[in-house]
């Protein structure tokens, strides 16, 4: 076998290397799931991505015989180190072959250039924020692949713990079957929420009207996701880009908020599997792609929870039941049968719990993993 080249994403054609090498990578797996590519293309521009003015970043790309065989992203987040006082590196985006020698080409050159920056840590898969794709999947490769999360090949996880890396943290998906008749307990406590009037469930028909909430409800989220591993606080220009990125996948009546007088103190946030729509189009939006995207949303059968948060001091109230109950019954109505939780950090025992009272269960299991650089 060739010589391995490792060179920093300098050019257009190196970034195009980068962002389609892993379609190339996985093209004998018929269940991959490619990315939307607009949006690669736009997270990888430092003029579009404002992350980039807090964070330090490189991007690398490995060839073979002059052909592209791995990439990798290094990520010092100046924000996040900041504000919980760490000193820690991060790798993310990485996908290669089942070569080791790539692999370890790649993952080398990261923990140079963040020692040589002063880390003293390394992590990853973790990008600017835990809303990226962040950990290597690690248990549940017989279940469908869903948005915003790991793609990995399972020979990953093995490579990745030759170098010497072990558990950070995991994070758990639940799958199960919507329950046409709720606990009981979650029926009284609508019951008793109701009857009160001390809070407005606010639901939405049109995108029109989640626009006036999208700042108080990102709002929330800084608030909310503030103890989150990996949770980056937006500002308000990234507020409106991560708005903007979502709004024109999201369905509205999965979108639910919660007031109290006038502040917001709740939301939850839903839509259904975009999965097979992205396969269809393969993740090209344009010119056409975003038809077959929104057509096959209309037929999903699978409800996918993004993103939900309810303010410290209203929290045990019943708000979060409230928005749940309102958002599966309108995924019944849209004739869902399964309940998607996403990415749930496995310390977070009060979501957990819910999922597992309406009978979901644990599918996959996903690790970030960490290396001192000592």
């Amino acid at each position: 076998m060739g010589e391995i080249i490792v060179k920093e994403v300098i050019t257009r054609k190196d970034l195009r290397d980068f962002i389609y090498l892993p379609e190339k990578v996985h093209k004998n797996e018929p269940d991959w799931l490619p990315p939307i590519y607009m949006d690669e293309w736009e997270l990888y521009d430092k003029k579009k991505n404002k992350s980039f003015g807090y964070a330090d970043a490189i991007l690398l790309i490995a060839y073979r015989d002059s052909k592209p065989v791995g990439r990798i992203m290094g990520i010092i987040n100046r924000r996040y180190n900041e504000i919980n006082d760490e000193n820690h590196g991060r790798f993310c985006f990485m996908e290669c072959y089942n070569e080791p020698d790539v692999f370890h080409a790649l993952i080398s050159r990261i923990e140079q250039w963040a020692r040589q920056n002063g880390m003293s840590k390394l992590v990853g898969p973790l990008g600017f924020s835990d809303k990226d794709p962040q950990g290597f999947q690690i248990e549940g490769f017989q279940y469908p692949l869903f948005i915003a999360a790991a793609n990995n090949s399972p020979y990953m996880v093995e490579l990745i713990e030759n170098e010497g890396y072990t558990k950070k943290v995991d994070l758990v998906n639940y799958l199960g079957e919507i329950p046409r008749k709720f606990p009981d307990v979650y029926e009284r406590v609508l019951d008793k929420i109701t009857r009160n009037r001390e809070f407005e469930i606010i639901e939405f028909t049109g995108k029109k009207q989640i626009r006036p909430y999208i700042v108080p409800i990102l709002e929330l989220m800084n608030d909310t996701f503030a103890e989150i591993y990996g949770f980056v606080p937006l500002n308000d220009k990234e507020k409106k880009e991560f708005a903007a990125r979502y709004l024109r996948i999201l369905d509205p009546k999965f979108i639910k908020a919660v007031k109290k007088d006038r502040d917001v103190i709740g939301f939850a946030v839903g839509m259904p599997d975009l999965s097979a729509g992205i396969k269809a189009c393969r993740g090209r939006v344009l010119p056409f792609g975003i038809f077959r995207i929104l057509r096959e949303s209309k037929r999903s059968r699978k409800l996918m929870m993004l993103l939900g948060g309810v303010r410290k001091d209203f929290r045990g109230k019943g708000i979060d039941v409230m928005m749940g109950v309102k958002i599966l019954r309108d995924a019944i109505n849209s004739r869902m049968k399964t309940i998607d939780s996403h990415l749930i950090l496995e310390d977070n025992h009060r979501m957990r719990g819910e999922y597992e009272r309406i009978g979901c269960k644990v599918v996959k299991k996903y690790r970030i993993y960490q290396k001192d650089l000592a």
